[in-house]
This record gives C-alpha cells, structure tokens and sequence, in this order.
C-alpha cells in the first residue's frame, strides 16, 4: 500500500468504486481505494439491481441517464459484463390521482428526451400477463428500465479504475481521519498510514462512523429491505417463448412493490409501511456478506395487494427471501459534496439507488473535485442541503417516514408531519392558534396559510387546486388593498464584518455593494459564470467603538441554502483574518408588514420619521419598533410598499402584538408563505432554486440589472461578460397561463409553434436529452450552439417543446393563472397569443408571455 495519494475513497461500494473510476478517468490517478473487507460487502451485493432514468427531480435523471448510458463503455473498458437487461418497465395506476401523477412524470419526460408513453391497463398487460387488469386505470411506459448484476458491475468499476491507474486495497478498515494544519489528511487504517489531499466518504453503510472520525453526523439511516424470489413459473417460461424476450419491469403503487423477471421466476420488493431500521444508532464494524432475518408477516399487507393485483404470481412457490439494509438520507436523495467546515473532505453516500444514480453520481463528485465544480445542478443532492437540526432522531424519524412513502404521492401542497416541529419562533404558539396552517422551511416551522375561525387549519391534498385557494386569494386581497404582516424568520441571515468586508463582498457580488444605510439587490456566480446565489445586501456601517475601517453588512439569502452558501464563503475568506461572517440562523427573527398602508402603520410603531422622505425604498435602519430594538429594511418580496423588521427572538412577540394592535384600525390580516409566493409572481420576481439554479447564467435568468460588468473583478464576471457579449441562449420568462381547475407546480414542459427549422431545442443546461462522449462531457446539438440565430419565423410552424416550467401558481390580485420558466431566447419577448402552450396534467393549456409585471409594472407602489 502506498503512503501517500492525491485522494483515499474509503469504501468499496458500487459508489466507492465509480467515484475511483471517474477520479481516474479524469486524471486523478495517483487515487486510491480502500475496503475494510471484499469489493460489494455493504449494501451493493445483495441489491435487486434494478435501474431506471425517471426521477422526481429532473437534475437528477439527468444523471441517472448518464449512468444507465455509461455500462455498455464501462463493460468495453473492463472486460467485465454488468449482465445488462434493458427491459423497459410500466408504472401501474390504480386511482385518478395516480394517473395524475404519472401524467406529471410523462410531460417532465418531454424535455428530458425520455420516451415515455402512457398507455392503457391492457396495454400493460400485454406486457406483463401476470397483472389483472380491473384494478388500474392506466399505466406509463418507459423503455429505458431494466436490471444488471451488482456485483460484476461494482467489479466493472473497480477493473476500469485499476485500468486507469487507480489503486484498490482490500481488507484494511480505516480506523481514524486527521488533518495536519497545511490540509493533508492523515488516513489511519489497519496496514497503516496513507496521506491525502483528499478524503471520499462512500462508506455506504458505515458512512456514519466514517463521518463521526471527523466531527459530521451524516443525516443517514440504514432500512431493512425485503424482496423475494420465487420458483421458476410456467407463465414466465411461456412468455419469453412466445416474445422472444423478457417480461418488463411493473411498479405498484397501491401495493408499494416493484417486480422484474429473474430467470424463470419473478422478483417481487416491497417499500411497506411497517418499516424498520436496522442498526438506527451505530453499525457494526464485523457486518458483511451477511443477510437479515427475514419477516414476511411485515410486508403482509403488501403482499396481499401484490396477490390481488398480480394473481399470476400468487400461486408462485417463494424460493428466496432477500434482507438486506440500504441507507437512506431523510429525504430518499443521495448526500454528495463537499462538507461545509471541513477542508478537501467530500461526501458520497446515501446513494440508495446505486445502480441508477452510481455512475452519475461519480461523475459529479469526481468533477467537483478535479474542476472546482460538479458540470451539473446536483443541489437535490448535495449534503449542504440539511442542516444542524437533521439530528440523528431527526434523520431516524425522516427517514422512515421517506421510505414507507416511497411509491405514495408526494402532492404538491402536501407537509409531511414526521420529525416535526423541529425549529420553532417564539410566534409558533400564537400561529396555531391564529389557525395557521405550517409548513416546514428547511426544518423551520413557517405559516403557510390561514383558515378562517371555524374552520380546520388543514390542507385537503390535491394536484389541482384545493381548499386554501379562497383563503389565499383573500390574503393577497387584503395585501394588495391594505396591510399585512407575515412571519420571515426562514430567511439565511448573515453578518459579515471585518477591515476586509467591502472588497471580499465585491469580490463575491455582481452588484455594487450599498453605501452606509443602504439596501442592494445581488446575485452571486460561480467561476464558470452561473448562478449560486440571490441576496439582499444592508450596510449597517461600523459599530460604536470600532476601530476604523470595520464595516459591517447584513445579508439576507434563502434559508435552504445556508449550509450551501457558508461553504462558498468560507472557501473566499481572505486568509489574513480580516473578514469575518457570522451565520445567524434561528438567533434572528423576523415580521414584515406590506400593502399601502404599511407606512402609516409603521410610524405609530416607531419614534423616528418613516415617511418616503426619510426613510426611502432601499434604505436601512436601525429603530425601535414598538419598544424593541430591530433592523428594519424599506423592502419586501410582496413588490408592493412594505418593510421587513428583524429582531432577536426574545422581543418577536412584543413586536408582533404591537403590529397586531396598532393596525387593527387598518384592517391587518396575518398572510403566509403561500399569499407570498402568489405576490411574487405578480411582480416576475424569481425565487432561489426553482428560477436561480447552478445551471443558469445571469442574464438567462434576466438578471440584468444586478450585473454591474464593469465595477470590478468580481468571481465569474468573464464568464458572464461573454454571455452578455454572446446573448443568452435562454431566458427566463412569465407566463399568463389560461388554466382551468389546475395551475403549474413547476417541471411542466412549454409548448411553442414554431417553424420546422428551428428544430427542438437542446437545452444546454441540464432539461435536455443527455448524451455524453467517452470523458462524460455532454454532446450538445446545433440547436443549441445556433441559438437565436437558428429561428427562422413563426408561421406555418409545428407544436414542439421548447422549454420547461419552474415554479408558479394562481395570482389572485390579478386574477390569474401565472408560471415562470426557461424558453429560447429568441422567443423570451414574443407576446403573441396562440404561441405558447403549457401542459398541465395531461392537457395542454394556451400561454402567453408577459414581458412586464402584472402589478404595478413601474415600480411606485413600493417607492412611494
């Protein structure tokens, strides 16, 4: 074993063995491996070996694409067969809102380039006769499903990586992580002390353990997992004479089981509800190729669906019962990246679908590490995406919930109740009790809407709209035409002070940066010139008795990525000591009132002149609001006149009383995060992670204003000066949608006629067809590379997907159904009527674009 190397892999994992492979495809190959026992003797060996492309978050397809793609090559370059079976698979409806869903899974599958259909229940049939087709009311295909070999794929991996360069130690447990002070890790194992500049955790289901060796509880858990094998099957055999092939992969959602053939039999699993974790707390270090005790009176209830449902496998003899522990994160999705806090230690577990999401996540991680950034939007998979209260209950709580619900739908105004509350406000208690109904912010207890006394603060689920809808649109009516207030504490609150903190802001920011009492808008890029950030930026000035020159600044961003957004920071921190930042979390709190009487309202709560004079939009304070020390911003996301009050938490309630009585004149109503998020849209105000992702350039998400090019060397400001110079390829626009009893969620794909030469658009971001050349870098078309150059005119045109949805919903000030999304640039400002279309739940709806804001277009209302 060598002594030193570039970067250590500690697991021998199918993900262990990928994140080696693609280290040294890319030219890491002083890189190596370490197993504590034999290559697949976690989770990997005993896998069902199933693989798919569909995925509710479409960056991720993109990635299990990527992987399903890549065994043919990486069969090629190892010599090694995955026993490759690409079957295709059906997913089976039982209800009409399953048929939804898969309605929904069928239109994100057009701008994928997948090649779904949805069929009927005899159609699948025909594909599977083992099913009785009286029980669904329809079902979609996909081609691109089928299973492999775990084992002889993990084995693939790793002979490729060794082809390559790569070095793979067996039986040699790692036993303790140091870091010396220049970075280099010391990696302690059983044959002795290996140093790294780099450290991979994909220690699958001792990622835990591997993580505490430096100080990180990983939110993971690891969950029994039955399947079963039965007996060779006559209707089996028949099948495959009769086809020529094998019958298909078959998910159920009823019966929460997923089948395939193997060999001559079938396998049938089960995702039950009466789940149970195995080692919740620590796993044993002498675990391996060993199984668990199975329990067939736990997957009962399953089963009997099962048998119901597909009575051509009921009388099937089982001859196997497969248990196993998989590892899980709370939210199903893999945890990949960097670890904030920690220097070159990187993450790559969770990874539950190894033989979906294995090769892509390699890929990614392997891209991060070699160029500084994963190629992708992989933040549904990036472990900054759980904070500090993802506690090891927490994580044991989520986790079960998440994997009893793995076939049940996730509706879109659905909260799900486990590990909950978690964070609270000192307002959680008078929430409640003003019928507020919660929703959970990034682990934050956070009002979504109010039901009216009477009656019940819950949410009826539903894909279409549902009982909140009045009481929202009434919120937003009371906003609009009076005042209301609304809790804000799940924003990300910074400080950032120091000697150095103008220029480090500068460095990091497109915008200038405000001067003293003053509030910028900004957002922030990576070095290849894409979107990482969007904030609120306040100069606060120095603090009474500070040395000159200590500034300080406020920074308001989005609460989910605050773990995300600290590791940048920390990673641009001048070394001299001379910036520091200071996360506040749940130690700052906020209100903000909004709607044109929220002036007058603020000045019976404050002892200072508020009018437009003295204290103008954009502008910053510090002042007492009703007796309490806060920091007040002219600013609010409604875009109507508004303000935004912080406070420490241990004045929120008398500052919410003192709102709460001196607008009762003014008829204030309580709004939450629903009435918000409708206002927004009204404005054409993006949000964080649905318009502004990694994937996107400034000026594609029409951020252009905020992008001052020529104030100084800002992080990615070449990149972003060439988009400029170039034009966008794409651009972010907002739709007028004539929706019926639905409106979009978000994925939905953009309809256009457009002339035949156009072409479809391959979008070069992360929504397209993926296709990938041998070093993993996608191949984009010409569409793509033409841009706007490549239209030709709109008459005489065919209906094709151009672009995609990524957030919206009903408007109510307005009146009107309303979505946000990417389509070609050279479209972004065409207003035609019968150009657009978007396809809500199977129908396709007509849309318009509209270039200015539905409210108050010029802006005076906030102003005023």
């Amino acid at each position: 074993m060598k002594s030193h190397a570039k970067a250590v892999v500690i697991g021998g994992g199918v993900v262990g063995c990928s994140v080696l492979y693609h280290l040294a495809r890319a030219g890491w190959t002083d890189v190596m491996l370490i197993e504590r026992s034999e290559l697949t003797s976690g989770s990997s060996w005993h896998a069902a070996g199933g693989f798919h492309t569909l995925n509710g978050d479409p960056n991720v397809a993109k990635l299990q694409a990527y992987t399903v793609q890549l065994y043919k090559e990486l069969e090629e370059l190892s010599g090694q067969s995955c026993s490759l079976h690409l079957t295709g698979g059906v997913m089976l409806a039982d209800t009409p809102e399953r048929m939804d869903f898969l309605r929904l899974a069928h239109a994100k599958g057009r701008y994928l380039g997948m090649d779904t259909e949805l069929i009927t229940p005899s159609e699948a049939k025909a594909m599977f006769p083992l099913m009785d087709e009286k029980h669904f009311v329809g079902a979609m295909w996909d081609p691109v499903e089928g299973h492999l070999d775990p084992s002889g794929t993990t084995h693939a991996y790793a002979k490729a990586a060794k082809k390559l360069g790569a070095e793979i130690v067996l039986r040699n447990r790692v036993l303790e992580l140091t870091q010396e002070a220049d970075g280099t890790w010391n990696v302690v194992t059983e044959q002795g002390t290996v140093k790294a500049e780099h450290v991979v955790n994909c220690g699958g289901l001792w990622a835990r353990e591997v993580g505490r060796m430096v100080g990180v509880e990983l939110p993971l858990l690891a969950m029994e997992h039955m399947y079963l094998l039965t007996e060779s099957m006559p209707e089996v055999e028949e099948f495959n004479q009769a086809t020529g092939r094998e019958m298909v992969g078959v998910l159920d959602f009823k019966g929460e089981i997923y089948t395939r053939q193997e060999r001559n039999g079938i396998l049938l699993g089960t995702y039950e509800k009466a789940c149970k974790p195995w080692s919740p707390v620590n796993t044993p270090w002498d675990f391996g190729h060993e199984l668990l005790q199975p329990d067939l009176d736990r997957i009962a209830p399953s089963l009997e669906v099962g048998f119901r449902h597909f009575p051509g496998i009921a009388n099937a003899g089982i001859k196997q019962v497969i248990n196993g522990p998989f590892t899980f994160a709370p939210d199903g999705n893999p945890l990949v990246g960097p670890v904030q806090g920690l220097t070159n230690f990187w993450c790559a577990c969770a990874v539950m679908a190894g033989f979906s999401q294995g090769g892509g996540v390699g890929l990614a991680l392997s891209n991060w590490m070699v160029n500084g950034d994963p190629g992708f939007d992989v933040w549904g998979m990036d472990v900054a995406r759980f904070g500090e209260w993802a506690s090891l209950r927490y994580t044991n709580a989520k986790v079960r919930e998440n994997y009893s619900r793995r076939f049940s739908i996730r509706f879109p105004n659905e909260e799900l109740p486990a590990a909950r509350p978690a964070q609270t406000t000192p307002l959680y208690d008078t929430m409640i009790a003003n019928n507020a109904v919660m929703g959970d912010s990034w682990g934050l207890e956070t009002p979504l809407w109010f039901a009216p006394k009477g009656t019940e603060p819950k949410d009826v689920v539903s894909f279409r709209r549902s009982n909140d809808f009045a009481h929202v649109g009434n919120e937003v009516r009371a906003v609009r035409e009076r005042v209301g207030v609304t809790e804000i504490a799940n924003f990300a609150k910074y400080e950032v002070s120091g000697s150095g903190s103008e220029d480090f802001l500068n460095r990091l920011m497109t915008n200038r940066m405000p001067k003293k009492g003053r509030i910028t808008l900004t957002p922030m890029l990576n070095e290849f010139g894409k979107l990482i950030g969007d904030f609120t930026i306040a100069n606060m000035g120095a603090n009474m008795g500070a040395r000159a020159g200590e500034d300080r600044f406020m920074i308001w961003g989005s609460s989910a990525a605050a773990k995300y957004h600290m590791r940048w920071f920390e990673k641009h921190l001048p070394k001299d000591g001379s910036v520091r930042i200071h996360r506040f979390d749940q130690t700052l709190v906020g209100l903000s009132i909004a709607g044109p009487q929220s002036q007058t309202l603020l000045q019976k709560l404050v002892d200072v002149d508020v009018s437009s004079r003295a204290f103008r939009f954009m502008d910053f304070r510090e002042m007492a609001v009703g007796g309490a020390p806060c920091m007040v911003n002219r600013i609010t996301y409604t875009g109507d006149l508004g303000y935004e009050i912080w406070m420490q938490p241990a004045y929120q309630r008398l500052v919410y009383a003192a709102i709460k009585e001196a607008g009762e004149e003014f008829g204030l109503v309580d709004f939450g995060m629903r009435a918000l998020l409708c206002m927004r849209l009204e404005k054409n105000f993006p949000t964080w992670f649905r318009e502004l992702r990694p994937i996107y350039g400034p000026f594609e998400g029409a951020m252009d204003r905020f992008i001052k090019l020529e104030k100084n060397d800002f992080i990615g400001r070449e990149a972003a000066a060439q988009e400029q110079a170039e034009g966008p390829k794409l651009r972010r626009v907002s739709f007028v949608v004539e929706a019926e009893d639905a409106d979009v969620m978000g994925d939905e794909p953009i309809w256009a006629k457009v002339s035949t030469d156009y072409g479809t658009v391959e979008k070069p971001h992360g929504y397209g067809a993926p296709r990938f050349d041998a070093t993993g870098k996608e191949v984009r078309g010409s569409a793509a590379a033409e841009g706007a150059s490549a239209v030709r005119g709109i008459i005489d045109g065919a209906w094709r997907v151009v672009g995609w949805v990524t957030s919206g919903g009903y408007a109510h000030h307005v009146d009107k159904s309303m979505a946000q999304g990417y389509v070609p640039a050279a479209l972004a400002e065409n207003e035609s009527r019968d150009l657009f279309e978007i396809e809500i739940l199977g129908k396709r709806c007509p849309a318009r674009i509209n270039v200015e804001p539905l409210f108050d277009p010029t802006g005076e209302k906030m102003r005023s």
